[in-house]
Parts: structure tokens; sequence; C-alpha cells
């Protein structure tokens, strides 16, 4: 779905889930309930926070002190998913995330949107919004949740039809966004509000900051 096309500047690609969609009361409520399904303790936001990793189901090992089982594993991304989807009509954007998108598209400059969350689930939620307009392309996973974006963003760029990675600064919420980016040789920003903490993004070693704003502003820096 390729809307507008940019051959100059910085290239975004904003990830979605605790990024553009302040979406961690839903993501913890789900969680917890699916831990309920799981006789386990629930946790909260700073635990999930220092726990939390991509793939899902080593998150569940650092719960478990040992990888789930298939069995578990269905269980618990089931219920999780039902909870999840439930509550999180009741979230909206970031602070500030309408506004900066509608700015840099009214600049001239091109970004898109990448997210593990399952694409025919995430492009409704998108458009409900008012933000599709702004991105050369929306795409959210296809197939199994199991792995990480790394291979999603091969793909997502693959499809930009001529934006250089050397252009390219991701900017999401995890490790996993920075891993992603490393992939394909485009740089990234972490953002601290939405699964991790700072300690676990200052490991990654890649810039870390905790508003939108300064997300854009860093990624103009470092990819000039």
């Amino acid at each position: 779905m390729v809307k507008r096309s940019g051959k100059h500047g910085t290239h975004l690609v904003w990830d979605w889930n605790g990024t553009l969609f302040d979406d961690m009361a839903a993501v913890i409520a789900a969680t917890n309930a699916a831990f309920a399904e799981m006789d386990l303790p629930p946790l909260t936001l700073e635990r999930y926070r220092e726990l939390y990793c991509v793939p899902v189901t080593a998150f569940y090992e650092r719960l478990l002190g040992r990888l789930p089982s298939a069995g578990e594993w269905e269980v618990m991304d089931a219920a999780f998913h039902r909870h999840y989807w439930s509550g999180a009509d009741a979230c909206a954007l970031t602070l500030g995330a309408a506004e900066l998108l509608a700015a840099r598209r009214s600049a001239g400059l091109t970004q898109s949107l990448l997210s593990l969350a399952p694409h025919e689930q995430l492009v409704p939620v998108v458009r409900r919004h008012g933000i599709e307009e702004h991105f050369l392309r929306v795409d959210g996973r296809v197939g199994a949740a199991l792995g990480g974006k790394a291979e999603h963003m091969v793909r997502h760029l693959a499809a930009l039809e001529g934006v250089p990675a050397e252009r390219i600064v991701v900017i999401g919420d995890a490790a996993d966004d920075a891993v992603a980016a490393a992939h394909v040789g485009a740089r990234a920003v972490l953002y601290t509000g939405g699964s991790h903490s700072r300690a676990s993004l200052e490991r990654v070693g890649v810039p870390v900051v905790d508003t939108l704003e300064e997300a854009v502003r860093v990624a103009e820096e470092i990819s000039g």
C-alpha cells in the first residue's frame, strides 16, 4: 500500500505497539490475564519492562525458568490476544504522535510503519486513529508470532522501492527494533515509553530517548 515517495531526507520506520500506540496498560492487563490462566502471579509494569524480550517465548522462559511447553504457549498466546484486543480499543496514540506524523508528511519527508501486530488487525486500528495517510506503507506481521522483526524489516524495505538503508532510521520501544535496523544496515533510536526499561534499552548501544519528539530530532541528527 505505497502512498507517496520521496528521494531525499531521513526516512523513518516507526514501530506501533508501545511507540506510536500508547497501549502498555492493555498489554499488562492482557499479560496478567494470560498468566492467571496458567496460575502465574501478576506482573507490574516495572517488572514487565525489566524482563520483556523478543521472541516472546524467551520472555516467558525468563518468567518460568524454562521454555513453555507447546500447550502452555498456545494457552497463553491465545489468552493474551483475546484480552489485548478487547482492551486496545480504549488506548490512544502516544502524546504528540499524530502531530509529528502530520508535520513530517507536510514537509515532504517520508515515513512508514512496521509492526509485529497481525497485519489484518493492525491496519484497521491505524486507520481508525486517522494516521494511515501519513505513511508510505503500513505493514503488520504475516505468519507466526515466534520470531523477531528482522526478516519483516527486510521485506518492508524491499517494498519501499528505492529508499536506501543508509537513509533509514527505525524508531521503536524494544531492543528488537534496533536488531532489525542493524540487520538491514539502518540506524535506530529507542523510546522509553513502551515495553523496555531505560536500562535495558541503553545496553543495546543506540540512542535512547524519552519522547517521540526527541526521537525524531535524534533520528535526523544520526542520519545526517
